[in-house]
């Protein structure tokens, strides 16, 4: 199996661009077979959460043509086969399907999604919105039959403001008879995205970024062309290697106020950045001071984030905390975090870490839990002394396109061994 093998202490300089946003472009492109025609979709980043979901587009015999970071979906040949567990349990997004394919036919059959291991993450909030609308459920053993006579618009309030389930009733909604309205709305940067590219197909969806969306359903949607917005985690990962290593490490091709979040408490532990208009840019590393965090859904402190954070908060003087409010399984990168040297305790419940600095860190051979614990232990691996190899890459190439090539680019010591 293919490992990274890092050889830290290197000073970055240069330029990295950020690529589309992954959790926009894997909602995208299940939108996209609601689509009565063509569309096409830009700027999307090349990585295997992709290939898996066009691994499903070819199997409901999707016509799909893919290239140059674009994508062009033509489903008016589409069959409505059941997605086995093979191909749904490749990544999370893949219930997306779910939505898609009831506000198309009325009727999906698939299996539970998979996805990184990162906590229970049921999709009851889904299942409870495609009722609303007048689906009825059957489940048995992970294997989902979702079916209606008609979907009617209804008023949907969520529990909580998720975004998958936010965005898979919008899929269901948006063809439905009449009008759905969605309460306590999600309103991450990747619905917006999502909702821009329905409406320029011919959607009717208002309230696009507030917490309180009005679907009206339509009959028939249109061709379009659409550029997924740059992937807010992906910049965000890249600025927090800036923080630490960078000289003069300019981070490209990113909306800066979808990672206000981020950069506000780097400045707050005493990095200077300097923003632009689509930019960030570290010129020199400092001495910084502990900070706390809190995870919050957005526009808070993202819990994709949480994890790349640790190195950096590992490094500053003083101690941190970080408390985790999404998920309950994600501090799984601490282990091999404290394992290469730092000095961290997790609470009885597992949703705080504390994080005592300022701690060398020593290269050692560590895995990849999942996909951002994954880009964590990279970050530790760059700031360590000696060798990192970092296991089960597979979930860091699921989220960062050519992560190991940009890195190598800007003057990380950084390989892909066997």
């Amino acid at each position: 199996m293919p490992r990274i093998k890092i050889n830290g202490k290197k000073t970055l300089s240069g330029e990295i661009s950020v690529e589309g946003a992954k959790n926009s472009a894997v909602a995208l492109i299940p939108a996209s077979i609601l689509c009565d025609e063509e569309v096409k979709i830009n700027n999307l980043p090349n990585i295997s959460d992709i290939d898996s979901l066009e691994e499903i587009l070819e199997h409901l015999n999707v016509k799909v043509s893919s290239g140059n970071h674009s994508i062009t979906i033509d489903a008016k040949n589409m069959k409505n086969e059941e997605i086995s567990c093979i191909l749904s349990n490749k990544l999370r997004a893949s219930y997306y399907f779910m939505g898609a394919l009831l506000g198309k036919y009325k009727f999906v059959k698939m299996c539970f999604p998979g996805g990184c291991s990162i906590g229970e993450r049921p999709i009851n909030l889904h299942l409870k919105g495609f009722e609303k609308l007048g689906a009825v459920i059957e489940e048995n053993d992970g294997e989902f039959v979702i079916h209606a006579d008609e979907l009617i618009g209804d008023e949907i309030f969520l529990d909580i403001p998720s975004v998958g389930a936010t965005i898979n009733i919008i899929l269901a909604s948006v063809k439905a008879k009449g009008e759905t309205i969605i309460e306590n709305a999600a309103m991450e940067p990747e619905i917006v995205d999502v909702c821009n590219c329905l409406n320029s197909m011919g959607a009717k969806i208002k309230g696009v970024g507030t917490g309180r969306l009005e679907i009206t359903g339509v009959s028939y949607l249109h061709s379009c062309e659409h550029s997924v917005v740059p992937d807010r985690i992906e910049a965000g990962t890249y600025v927090i290697m800036a923080s630490l290593l960078g000289k003069n490490l300019k981070i490209t091709n990113l909306n800066p106020l979808h990672i206000e979040s981020l950069t506000s408490k780097l400045e707050e532990a005493g990095v200077k950045l300097e923003i632009g208009e689509d930019y960030v840019l570290c010129k020199k590393v400092r001495e910084y001071n502990a900070i706390d965090i809190t995870t919050m859904v957005y526009p808070g402190f993202p819990t994709d984030l949480q994890q790349p954070m640790v190195p950096f908060l590992v490094s500053c003087n003083g101690t941190s905390h970080i408390e985790e409010t999404i998920w309950e399984n994600r501090f799984m990168n601490i282990p091999d975090t404290v394992k290469m040297g730092a000095s961290i305790e997790i609470n009885d419940d597992n949703t705080i870490a504390t994080i005592y600095g300022k701690r060398n860190l020593i290269g050692k051979e560590v895995v990849s839990t999942d996909l951002r614990g994954g880009a964590s232990m990279v970050i530790c691996g760059l700031i360590a002394d000696g060798t990192t190899i970092v296991d089960n890459i597979e979930h860091i190439l699921r989220g960062y396109e050519d992560i190991v090539g940009k890195l190598k680019n800007v003057g990380a010591d950084i390989e892909i061994i066997d």
